[in-house]
C-alpha cells in the first residue's frame, strides 16, 4: 500500500464521517446541531440517534480531516517555496469565504486556510518535536475548556448579556427557530442575510474562542504523525491493532458517560461545558484514533474493495466537500427543494447515504478521465499560477 493511497483513503473515510454530523447543520435550525431539544425530536429513535453521533461521530471525524490536511501540506513543506505555499493557503482562504457566505457557513476551509499559514515555519521539525508540540497545544485547548466551563457555571448564576449570548447559541427562544426555519424555507437573498451573519461568527468571535487552538493543536499533532509514518501504512499491524482497540476502548464509554450526563442534565447550558466540553479532547482523539488504527489495517489487508472507492473521495476531497454543499443546501432551503425541518433527526441519516453514494460513485468514474477533482485544478492552477494537465492520458 503505498503513502498517497493511504492518506487518500483515510482521508475520504473522514470527509463522509463528517456528513454524519453536518446534515444536522445543513437540515435542521442552528442549535439542534449539539442541543436535541432544539428542534428534530428528543426521544426515540432520535434521541438515540443524537447519543451515536455524540459517542461516535462528533469531532471525531473533523479530527481526523484536520490530521489529514496537516499531512498533505506536510507534502509539500519542503518541496515548494514559501511564496507557492503561502499563496496556495491564501486561495484556501478565499475558497472557504466564498464557500461560507454563498453555500453554507458551517465552512471548515476558511479556518484551515488562516491555521495553516502557521505551518510552514515548522518544516524542520522532527516528528517527535512535532508530536510532542501538538500534544501540548492539545493539553492547552483542554485546560481553555475547563476552565470555561467554571465560567459558564458562575455566568448562568448571575446571567447578563454574555449569558444571553450563550443561552441564544444552545437554548434558542420557539420564536427565534420559527424565524430560522422561515429564513431557510426562503429566497436565496434572506439566506444570504442569515448565512453571512452565522459566517462571521465563526470566522471571528467563534473562531478564536473555538476552533484556533483546537486546530492548531490538531495541525501540528498531524504533522509529527505524518512524519512517524502514521498514515502511509508503513508501521505493523500490531502498532494499529493497539490503537484500534485502545481507541474505542477507552474513547467510547467515555464519549457516552459525557454525553449521558448531559441529557441527564436536561441539556441544560452549564452542564454541557462541565461535562461534554470537557471531555471533548480525550474523547474525540481516542475515538479518532481508532478509526485511523482500523482504516489502516484495511490498506495493510489489501481489502481494495474498500480502500480504492474511500482513497477516490478523498483524492477529491475539496471537490465532493464543496458539491455536498450545494447539494445539501438546494434540497433543503427555500431557492431549492425548501425541506429545512421537514425531517426528524433520524430520518436526515437516509439523506448521508444517499450523498455517500454520490460521492463514492462519481469520484472513480471522474478519475479515470482526469488527474484531479474539478475544484482541486483550480486550487492547483492558482497555487502555482499556471494551468496544471488535467486529463488523464488514456491507453
Amino acid at each position: 500500500m503505498d503513502r498517497i493511497k493511504s492518506l487518500d483513503a483515510l482521508r475520504g473515510f473522514s470527509l463522509l464521517g463528517i456528513l454524519l454530523l453536518n446534515i444536522v447543520s445543513f437540515g435542521l435550525p442552528f442549535s439542534a446541531y449539539m442541543n436535541p431539544t432544539v428542534y428534530g425530536g428528543a426521544t426515540g429513535l432520535n434521541l438515540a440517534t443524537w447519543f451515536v453521533a455524540m459517542t461516535l461521530w462528533e469531532g471525531k471525524m473533523r479530527a481526523i480531516f484536520s490530521l489529514l490536511f496537516a499531512a498533505s501540506a506536510d507534502l509539500l513543506l519542503t518541496r515548494v517555496s514559501a511564496a507557492i505555499y503561502y499563496r496556495r493557503s491564501a486561495w484556501l482562504i478565499l475558497i472557504g469565504l466564498l464557500h461560507a457566505h454563498l453555500i453554507w457557513s458551517g465552512d471548515i476551509l476558511y479556518p484551515y486556510g488562516v491555521i495553516g499559514l502557521l505551518l510552514y515555519p515548522l518544516r524542520r521539525f522532527s516528528a517527535r518535536q512535532l508530536i510532542i508540540a501538538g500534544v501540548v497545544i492539545i493539553v492547552l485547548h483542554s485546560a481553555w475548556n475547563f476552565g470555561g466551563s467554571l465560567a459558564m457555571r458562575d455566568l448562568g448564576k448571575t446571567g447578563g448579556p454574555e449569558w444571553d449570548q450563550v443561552r441564544d447559541m444552545f437554548a434558542p427562544t420557539p420564536a427565534s427557530v420559527n424565524e430560522q426555519i422561515r429564513i431557510h424555507r426562503g429566497g436565496y437573498l434572506d439566506n444570504l442575510y442569515l448565512r453571512s451573519r452565522e459566517a462571521f461568527l465563526f470566522e471571528f468571535p467563534m473562531f478564536f474562542q473555538f476552533l484556533f487552538l483546537d486546530v492548531l493543536g490538531m495541525f501540528v499533532l498531524g504533522l509529527g504523525l505524518a512524519r512517524a509514518g502514521v498514515f502511509n501504512a508503513s508501521r505493523s499491524v500490531r502498532f494499529y491493532s493497539v490503537i484500534t482497540i485502545v481507541g474505542f476502548a477507552l474513547g467510547i464509554p467515555l464519549n457516552y458517560w459525557a454525553a449521558a450526563q448531559w441529557a441527564n442534565a436536561s441539556f441544560k447550558i452549564p452542564e454541557y461545558f462541565q461535562y461534554v466540553a470537557v471531555t471533548a479532547d480525550p474523547g474525540r482523539l481516542l475515538v479518532a484514533a481508532g478509526y485511523i488504527g482500523l482504516v489502516m489495517l484495511l490498506c495493510k489487508a489489501g481489502i481494495d474493495w474498500i480502500i480504492n472507492p474511500l482513497a477516490a473521495v478523498g483524492k477529491m476531497a475539496l471537490s465532493n466537500y464543496l458539491l455536498t454543499s450545494n447539494l445539501l443546501t438546494l434540497y433543503f432551503n427555500g431557492y431549492g427543494l425548501g425541506c429545512f425541518a421537514h425531517h426528524e433527526r433520524a430520518k436526515l441519516y437516509w439523506l448521508v447515504l444517499a450523498m455517500w453514494a454520490i460521492n463514492l460513485a462519481w469520484s472513480p468514474l471522474w478519475l479515470r478521465r482526469f488527474q484531479y477533482g474539478p475544484a482541486e485544478w483550480l486550487w492547483r492552477s492558482l497555487t502555482y499560477w499556471k494551468r496544471q494537465p488535467f486529463r488523464r492520458l488514456l491507453d
